[in-house]
């Protein structure tokens, strides 16, 4: 009996085979291997915010549209700003034309396998570095605070170096001597017009607009025309003694001034502040580096650097 059930056995066999050979054994399904999807399986991330689009397992929110769209805005150049994007058509517009046509490439990338390509594994290494580098630096430097003591001191310590800008009006009469300025130095005493003189007398190339240059601040001209032009004792519609400078003997006439106050200890409060947590937080950073300097090995290798 165990005999017969051997020979119907291994006929059932050969009849498959000589059927398959008749028919193709691509008709055979039943005796091919299953297919398997070789897409990559991506795992759908968690949703967290508004949904607005589902690109496959890629899921786009209003909050991901949003942080992309204001950041394009602010690189947007100052003097192209019909060039933002604000109306909601615009955002539409840039879901469809960006989020979701670069979250199509992604998906095909992956199915590559192209996240698995070294570069891009290197490449992300380094943006996992920095950005947890700098996770730390915020979470070292999120404490640190300046007291009110801090501010009023670095405020009565650098006052005078906190004031703003001064810059002055002035008009300048340039002649080659000392006789010829001390001619026109008369001529002023006794009532003559600065401007007209400066017309007449003047050698500077200001002369043609009666010798005025404008608002100037210090470190314009030469040091000797700052010593006489930003002097104290030089007051509005007055005008200077005579001195050398560059180009030969000069007389000046001080029409206006503006800046060269010092700001209140209320108006700077703020940027002192601002100021004074940066330097704190940098120093903080600093010591922490020097600490880790000497918990962790260091190897620089100078010589390799070519």
């Amino acid at each position: 009996m165990e005999g017969i059930v051997k020979k119907y056995a291994i006929l059932l066999l050969l009849c498959a085979f000589a059927t398959a050979a008749m028919i193709g054994c691509d008709k055979l399904d039943f005796l091919k291997p299953k297919a398997t999807d070789t897409r990559k399986a991506m795992p759908e991330r968690e949703v967290k915010g508004t949904l607005i689009a589902k690109v496959g397992n890629v899921s786009i929110t209003l909050e991901d549209l949003n942080q992309e769209i204001d950041f394009f805005n602010a690189n947007v150049p100052a003097d192209k700003p019909e060039l933002k994007i604000t109306t909601r058509d615009q955002k539409i517009s840039y879901l469809k034309n960006e989020l979701v046509r670069r979250a199509l490439l992604y998906q095909k990338a992956l199915d590559e396998g192209l996240d698995r390509n070294q570069e891009v594994l290197d490449a992300l290494e380094k943006a996992k570095m920095n950005m947890v580098v700098l996770e730390l630096v915020k979470k070292e430097t999120q404490n640190v605070d300046v007291s009110s003591k801090e501010i009023e001191d670095y405020y009565n310590t650098f006052k005078e170096q906190l004031k703003e800008p001064e810059e002055r009006q002035l008009r300048e009469i340039v002649v080659s001597t000392e006789q010829e300025a001390k001619d026109v130095m008369i001529q002023l005493l006794q009532g003559a017009d600065f401007a007209t003189l400066a017309k007449e007398k003047s050698k500077s190339m200001s002369a043609k607009n009666g010798g005025d240059l404008g608002m100037l601040a210090k470190g314009k001209k030469s040091a000797a025309f700052d010593a006489v032009a930003f002097s104290d004792s030089l007051e509005v519609g007055k005008v200077s003694s005579i001195f050398r400078g560059p180009d030969g003997y000069y007389i000046l006439k001080l029409e206006a001034r503006k800046g060269g106050k010092v700001k209140t200890l209320s108006e700077m409060w703020d940027d002192i502040k601002r100021g004074l947590t940066f330097l704190k937080q940098q120093k903080k950073i600093e010591d922490l580096i020097s600490k880790l300097s000497t918990q962790i090995p260091t190897d620089i290798k100078e010589g390799e650097i070519k």
